[in-house]
């Protein structure tokens, strides 16, 4: 077990418990999606596809979010990030089924499930489908938080929280879009995508979708207080360190050629203009 997966399942623990412990809603957010993931997991081995969880990946932010909405006391506030990441989570859940249409199955979970052999059913449950139920319940622990706001009105920090969002969605949806057009223009066939935003940051739709996460935290964050930010933390700790930026260049390097001089010139995460960076 590497550095990153101590430290990363270290933080879930202790996410995990620091929700548990601040309210009784917590827990059966957390019935809830491990139930949901277990249902598409039984989906997974009758279609034999693991990928499915990766489109599943929105929706589940759905369906806990609404049994928040309605376990809750609800609020303005609180509706108003029901509808935010309901719009989120359906345009992810479009854009990863058209993405991965025809393709098979993801190159990860086809690594895993030969390695596993026939335990693969199982460990399949708890590698990814029970993995990705805990961490979808931490990330979406604003989504409770802010249910429990009282106070009529966003305020400042409320709107500075909208205006994230709406920031970070537009800056993922349009890296997204722009990496599907170079994708199906057969030209472009092996090699490395830096136009558009894709020329400021290696990684511009998980720098948006941060972003957008943390628009989130800060308008649950007059109810929940600094337990808000957990889930864009957790959501931050995971897109860079563990099965973002981090996994996916590992297997870039290798695929693409000329990946390696894209990572010289260009910054994974923060986008920067090219006539604002020095020369290497």
């Amino acid at each position: 077990m590497d550095r990153t997966t101590v430290v990363f399942s270290l933080a879930a623990l202790v996410a995990s418990i620091l929700l548990l412990a601040s309210s009784l809603g917590f827990a059966g957010g957390l019935a809830v999606s491990i139930a949901t993931f277990s249902i598409v997991w039984v989906v997974s081995l009758a279609i034999r596809n693991a990928s499915i969880v990766d489109i599943f990946w929105g929706p589940g932010f759905i369906v806990i979010g609404f049994y928040y909405a309605f376990a809750g006391p609800g609020s303005e506030s609180g509706f108003v990030v029901l509808a935010l990441v309901t719009i989120w989570a359906l345009r992810l859940a479009l854009h990863i089924g058209f993405r991965n249409a025809g393709g098979g199955e993801d190159f990860r979970y086809r690594k895993w499930r030969d390695d596993a052999g026939r335990h693969f059913w199982w460990i399949s449950f708890l590698k990814v489908f029970l993995l990705q139920a805990v961490v979808l319940w931490i990330v979406s622990s604003p989504l409770l938080l802010a249910q429990l706001e009282n106070a009529k009105g966003f305020g400042f920090v409320g709107w500075l929280g909208l205006a994230l969002w709406v920031f970070g969605f537009a800056f993922e949806a349009i890296a997204d879009h722009q990496l599907q057009a170079f994708k199906r223009n057969p030209a472009n066939r092996g090699q490395v995508m830096q136009t558009g935003l894709w020329a400021m940051s290696r990684h511009p739709n998980y720098f948006g979708e941060v972003v957008l996460w943390w628009g989130i935290g800060l308008l649950a964050l007059p109810a929940g207080g600094w337990l808000s930010f957990v889930g864009p933390l957790m959501i931050t700790f995971l897109l860079l360190k563990v099965s973002g930026v981090s996994l996916l260049e590992k297997a870039l390097v290798d695929r693409r050629p000329g990946y390696a001089d894209y990572i010289a010139s260009t910054p994974a995460f923060l986008p920067v203009p090219r006539r604002l960076r020095k020369s290497p």
